[in-house]
């Protein structure tokens, strides 16, 4: 559990992003974003995949920052496919950057679940293709990465790929052969559904493992 959460919030290109922060017990040793599913289907910054990584992330000493989508909370805006959520999520991490420039400069990770894995993946090769800074860990969790695309998409070959093997909503297959071409392991939790219905607990070890390598 992290020590509190401050809700706060940032400007993205609709408005206003709603914003929780959740804080370690203690400095932060570094700091991570975690999207969160689609927000046409109900998705948001509360959902227990999300909540799951970002409590492990805190646990891990790390700031976890959880944005709300546009419409969502009390973002402002409306869903709009991928496309305006892309460019609201790259305007908070210049602004968390500038707002927290000492816990910026220390490792971070970047994670998601469903529609928010591609997000990541789209942000990875926006950074990548302008030479700034790439997070340290990428962590996806019933990825979509080959949905809601509006650009490049790309992901680090040591990216944590965490799937259910009865995903219900991202077929097993479909992240396979996203994966196979990028030689990139997918780590499959068996009887796990998409949203880890009685799995967390292995999703949340899962992480933990690999942010031990920061």
């Amino acid at each position: 559990m992290p020590a509190y959460t401050e809700n706060t919030t940032f400007d993205g290109l609709a408005g206003v992003i709603d914003v929780a922060l959740d804080w370690p017990d203690g400095a932060p040793v570094g700091w991570a974003l975690i999207l969160h599913p689609n927000p046409a289907q109900g998705g948001t910054r509360d959902n227990k995949v999300v909540t799951t990584i970002a409590r492990a992330c805190v646990q891990q000493g790390l700031l976890a920052v959880r944005p709300n989508f546009r419409g969502i909370g009390s973002s402002d805006g409306s869903f709009d496919h991928g496309k305006g959520e892309l460019l609201d999520m790259a305007a908070l991490v210049e602004q968390f950057r500038v707002r927290y420039p000492e816990i910026a400069a220390m490792p971070w990770v970047m994670g998601g679940f469903s529609f928010g894995t591609s997000i990541c993946v789209q942000l990875y090769a926006q950074w990548k293709a302008q030479a700034k800074r790439l997070p340290d860990i990428v962590i996806l969790a019933g990825s979509a990465a080959m949905r809601f695309r509006h650009g490049d998409s790309q992901a680090p070959e040591d990216a944590l790929v965490i799937h259910g093997e009865n995903d219900e909503v991202v077929p097993l297959s479909e992240v396979m052969d996203w994966a196979r071409p990028l030689g990139m392991p997918v780590v499959v939790v068996p009887e796990a559904g998409h949203f880890f219905h009685g799995k967390l607990l292995v999703l949340r070890q899962l992480v933990q493992t690999r942010l031990k390598a920061l």
